[in-house]
């Protein structure tokens, strides 16, 4: 709705005028017209989901128009049997896209970054899913951000060392103050990880 809209747009303009790192604004995006406003109001990247597995052609159009370093596609992708597929709609709905071939298809429709998702391992705790990051980095070249499973500061280590990821993230241990940004920070720095303090 329009109401939710402006209220999504309040919100994006108040955070960039507080908040100084690059911040990606997610959920909903469907239209060449809603990047425009989310990166009006502040937005360096957005990310988008269920409406470029619905139209791929938006990836590439969205990527010419605002340039790819803009446009992050999240993956949310779950195993079964031997394979990963995706899944949209918050991760609800099995589209039957196998996710390999679907990550292959983001990169060459120009996605400037993919935002990784394991449905398998979110909330779990137990550690990024390595075997897919491992698969996915050798044949990517865009940026990869792993999420999903992070529950010690060894699963950061882990993200970027086997895993090969970009960029790592994580939500639970943030928000309930297990592990402090400042820890990672230190942790990987200290195991020759380069981080900017």
């Amino acid at each position: 709705s329009l109401e939710n809209r402006d209220t999504i747009l309040n919100v994006v303009k108040k955070t960039s005028n507080e908040v100084f790192i690059p911040m990606t604004v997610g959920g909903g995006i469907s239209s060449i017209e809603n990047i425009d406003s989310l990166l009006k109001a502040g937005a360096d990247k957005v990310s988008i989901n269920s409406a470029a597995i619905k139209n791929p052609n938006f990836i590439k159009k969205s990527s010419e128009y605002f340039g790819n370093q803009c446009i992050v596609v999240a993956v949310d992708a779950k195993k079964i049997n031997n394979d990963w597929f995706v899944y949209s709609h918050g991760g609800t709905k099995n589209t039957g896209l196998y996710a390999l071939e679907w990550i292959a298809k983001i990169q060459e429709l120009g996605a400037g970054e993919l935002l990784l998702t394991s449905m398998d391992k979110d909330g779990t705790k137990s550690g990024f899913d390595i075997d897919l990051l491992e698969k996915v980095s050798k044949f990517l070249t865009i940026p990869v951000v792993a999420s999903g499973g992070v529950g010690s500061l060894e699963h950061f280590y882990e993200g970027v060392v086997k895993g090969k990821a970009d960029a790592l993230l994580a939500a639970s241990v943030f928000h309930f103050n297990e592990i402090s940004i400042k820890e990672v920070k230190d942790y990987l720095l200290k195991n020759m990880i380069d981080v900017r303090l």
